[in-house]
């Protein structure tokens, strides 16, 4: 199911244009930014769905650079305690250039398990567990001639890659996360080898029936200069479809818990699914170990998002046309300690059952309310549907009035995930109507309709739409003028 097509064509006054000229807002994926808006003028109005180099922290190995950094930046301006509040990461290293530094601590800790990930693919590609310094020395020469396709359990993978067709496709995968697919004859002489990170395998997560799971959070960033972030209170726990343990490493059913994996074993129900919502594992979170331990978890994963964005905010090219929406994966330990696995750039909007279908369309239209390309928010709001503001060039309270930074107190950020209560405010901002609108919704003109555009996926380029003249103006008038580090229209 396409929520992104349902909830931008159901829009009230929205409407879809061919012409590239004529678009108002661009829901796109990453693959196509760079392509079409490096070099493209923009009027102040309109808005785009990504951060041109988003992949600052979207790409694991640049999210893990940057984590270093600012944890060094902590410990130099404000010492080791704050510094320590970036530890929740597991330890790694990119791949090839770090290989020495990895070997020698792999060697410090012998018979551990670790973890090998492709920076730019999602979806559980190319991801495999290993124990032993042989499954890297064999992964460094294959990749060398097959440096797209290092996937799975490394001793499984390569007797495949081996029987490929001299001339079999290869797909490269660039910063920006876009791909480039020609015969290998064509890339020869330019491939790359692809790099991976290795990083600590969290062997004792929080299991629940027996079985692995990580969190999905949405956080919408608006802007990083000044960082104004919002965090979503809905989101969901995936599953792994069987039982957990260490004894098989190869096993991606019991290690990799995303759903594009899990939907491919033998045992899934896809009516059932593998997801529970946030709502459902914070009550039973709470049930088994009170309010104030689940509390503190989820304030160790508020602490994991606004570090995270905050070793980026001076990298990222703060254009004031952009925004993003992340994926968060968390993974939560038995000792009730929250890891940040990744953040993704371009979060899967397909809906895998109805309940996840009515999540992310929910999602997606708290979304568009919080863009506000029709100006009808006051720029006070602290909640606007199931979104509330955890950042705004500093931490934002649930209470009224400043916080008293130095000391903190008994300061408690404005946050409520996994918490009920998302419906009242949705019904207030569809009673409020675009000012000097008589009809705030009516089209501007409807132009002709890609046929194409109601079989792409999620992860495709989405229809530029068109808003009333009238709420353009306004929007002109109204969007705020936020610090940009240099403009994505070039």
């Amino acid at each position: 199911m396409n929520t992104v097509m349902d909830v931008l064509h159901n829009r009230p006054g929205w409407v879809e244009v061919k012409d590239e000229g004529e678009w108002d807002f661009y829901w796109c994926d990453v693959s196509c930014l760079r392509e079409n808006f490096d070099h493209t003028y923009m009027d102040d109005h309109v808005r785009i769905s990504h951060f041109r180099n988003h992949y600052e922290l979207t790409r694991k190995n640049y999210m893990v650079k940057n984590l270093k950094r600012f944890r060094r930046q902590l410990e130099r301006e404000a010492g080791k305690p704050e510094a320590a509040k970036c530890d929740f990461f597991p330890k790694t290293f990119e791949m090839p250039s770090e290989y020495h530094l990895f070997v020698e601590e792999f060697r410090k800790h012998p018979g551990i398990t670790w973890i090998m990930k492709p920076v730019a693919r999602s979806q559980g590609k190319g991801i495999f567990l290993f124990r032993r310094l042989k499954d890297i020395t064999d992964w460094r020469q294959v990749s060398q001639f097959f440096p797209c396709h290092c996937q799975g359990t490394a001793s499984k993978k390569f007797a495949s890659l081996e029987a490929q067709p001299a001339h079999a496709a290869t797909t490269t995968v660039n910063p920006s996360g876009s791909q480039d697919t020609r015969s290998s004859d064509d890339q020869k002489d330019e491939l790359p080898v692809e790099n991976y990170v290795a990083q600590r395998y969290i062997e004792n997560p929080y299991l629940i029936g027996g079985r692995k799971f990580d969190l999905r959070v949405y956080v919408l960033v608006m802007s990083y200069l000044p960082l104004r972030a919002w965090l979503y209170r809905d989101g969901f726990a995936r599953f792994s479809n069987t039982r957990f343990t260490l004894s098989s490493i190869d096993d991606q059913y019991v290690h990799l818990t995303n759903v594009a994996v899990q939907k491919m074993s033998p045992d899934y129900h896809p009516k059932k699914g593998c997801k529970w919502m946030l709502q459902h594992f914070r009550q039973y979170l709470a049930s088994k170990h009170g309010p104030q331990v689940v509390e503190a978890l989820f304030s160790d994963m508020d602490n994991i998002f606004i570090k995270s964005l905050q070793s980026v905010q001076k990298v990222i090219i703060s254009d004031k046309h952009c925004f993003e929406l992340y994926g968060y994966d968390i993974l939560i330990d038995q000792d009730l300690k929250p890891w940040l696995l990744e953040v993704n750039a371009s979060p899967s909007l397909t809906a895998s059952s109805q309940e996840d279908y009515e999540l992310k369309t929910c999602l997606l239209e708290d979304t568009l309310h919080v863009v506000d390309m029709e100006a009808r928010l006051t720029g006070k709001e602290k909640r606007v549907g199931g979104f509330d503001l955890m950042w705004n060039d500093g931490p934002v309270s649930r209470e009224e009035g400043a916080p008293d930074l130095p000391g903190m107190g008994n300061f408690v950020t404005n946050t409520h995930l996994g918490m009920q209560g998302r419906w009242e405010a949705v019904s207030m901002i569809g009673k409020t109507s675009c000012s000097n609108c008589s009809a705030p919704f009516s089209p501007r003109r409807k132009l002709p309709v890609d046929p194409g555009m109601e079989d792409r996926g999620s992860g495709s380029c989405h229809p530029a739409l068109s808003l009333p003249d009238s709420c353009q103006r306004t929007s002109q008038h109204s969007s705020p003028s936020l610090q940009a580090g240099s403009t994505f229209a070039g």
